[in-house]
């Protein structure tokens, strides 16, 4: 009888789990159940509200007594760390044609590529018990269960290498006061000639004291063994984790972030999609350049120093021979550019109202004034595309 009741015990509370967030805290519903382990599944591809869910429940979930580890994987898109910078970090203007967003997370590390081929796993504890080489030994085991004799491998800076050599796994953590998170990404099946072609700067000439991300040969799993797939992955490390932290009879549990339970994912998702966080929480940077001009067979050459704070332009210097563009529009087209944005679609919005202003009063009228418009029309289209 007693049996009969704990196992209806185990039941209601497994089955009160699709009304999360509050199922999160077994504990607080007077239920003494064994295990202090959960693992939950995002339904959501969104790497905004993926990225949102992991402080939600690091902010809002009791960690004392519960660990959790959760699952889920992105649509295509480049996740930087806290203090990285993304013009240096990824190619923003392939990123802007393909469609593919950038995202900083709360967390440091370098810049990984995501897509539905990469599983992301993030392994929540409170800070007394927060332990990487735990969490890696079930990610590492998971994989042995699967392909038994695979060389598989953490190393001491927390990446996990297979056969010795390429990285399949990079890790992240956020330390909290009393919680933490460590979270690390899998690369199963993903893209990896749009993964190769996304991890390049920006622009030249960066120079930035923001941590820079470390190159290393990478992997997929599925072309070391077919039958690594993401779904197999997945549910292995869930029966791994269990094994290791305790189920309580609970199994995976999905959860979709933009459900009303979750108050305020929406506005959190929000925050962390716009470009004041993205791009605007860059550690300071300068860029110099050279921009190759061109008109005709002629030919000319700009030099531009550009210093950026939170993301706008706090200084530039831009010069060109004075006999390609007389007048001093260069030194004009500079002071324009203070405060805005270091992004194209500001920049040229800045270039547009400068060409008006400019008009033909500083470039005179004729073949000759309508030659040095194109010609400034040209420099700004430069300076527009090195961003």
């Amino acid at each position: 009888m007693v049996l009969r009741s704990l196992c209806v015990l185990r039941a209601q509370a497994a089955a009160s789990l699709s009304g999360l967030p509050a199922a999160l805290l077994p504990g607080g519903s007077g239920l003494d159940l064994p295990g202090s382990g959960l693992v939950l599944r995002s339904l959501s591809t969104d790497v905004f509200q993926n990225l949102a869910l992991e402080d939600w429940i690091h902010d809002n979930v009791d960690l004392q007594s519960r660990s959790i580890l959760l699952l889920w994987r992105n649509s295509a898109a480049v996740v930087v760390g806290r203090h990285q910078n993304p013009w240096q970090e990824c190619d923003l203007r392939l990123m802007r044609r393909s469609g593919v967003p950038v995202a900083r997370r709360r967390s440091g590390g370098g810049t990984v590529f995501h897509d539905p081929g990469n599983l992301n796993l993030t392994f929540f504890s409170s800070r007394k018990n927060y332990d990487r080489a735990r969490n890696l030994r079930v990610v590492t085991g998971a994989l042995r269960a699967l392909r038994p004799g695979i060389d598989v491998r953490a190393t001491d800076r927390f990446d996990i290498l297979l056969d010795g050599h390429y990285k399949i796994s990079g890790t992240a953590a956020k330390l909290g006061r009393t919680a933490a998170y460590h979270h690390c990404t899998l690369l199963c099946s993903a893209d990896r000639a749009l993964l190769a072609s996304l991890l390049r700067p920006t622009c030249p000439g960066i120079h930035s004291n923001a941590t820079a991300s470390l190159p290393a040969p990478v992997q997929n799993l599925m072309d070391h063994d077919p039958s690594l797939t993401p779904e197999s992955i997945a549910r292995q490390l869930a029966q791994q984790y269990l094994a290791e932290f305790g189920s309580g009879g609970l199994s995976v549990v999905p959860v979709q972030p933009s459900d009303q339970a979750f108050a305020g994912i929406d506005r959190a998702a929000a925050a962390l999609r716009g470009w004041d966080w993205t791009h605007g929480r860059t550690p300071r940077f300068s860029v110099d350049a050279a921009l190759e001009l061109a008109d005709g067979a002629a030919a000319a050459t700009a030099s531009v120093r550009l210093e950026v704070k939170a993301g706008r332009v706090e200084a530039c210097r831009l010069a060109v021979a004075p006999e390609w563009l007389p007048g001093g529009p260069p030194a004009r087209l500079a002071a324009r550019l203070l405060g805005a944005r270091f992004c194209p679609s500001e920049a040229a919005a800045v270039a547009e109202a400068f060409l008006r202003a400019e008009g033909g009063g500083a470039t005179g009228g004729g073949a000759t004034g309508a030659r040095l418009r194109a010609r400034l029309g040209d420099l700004c289209d430069k300076m527009v595309a090195l961003m």
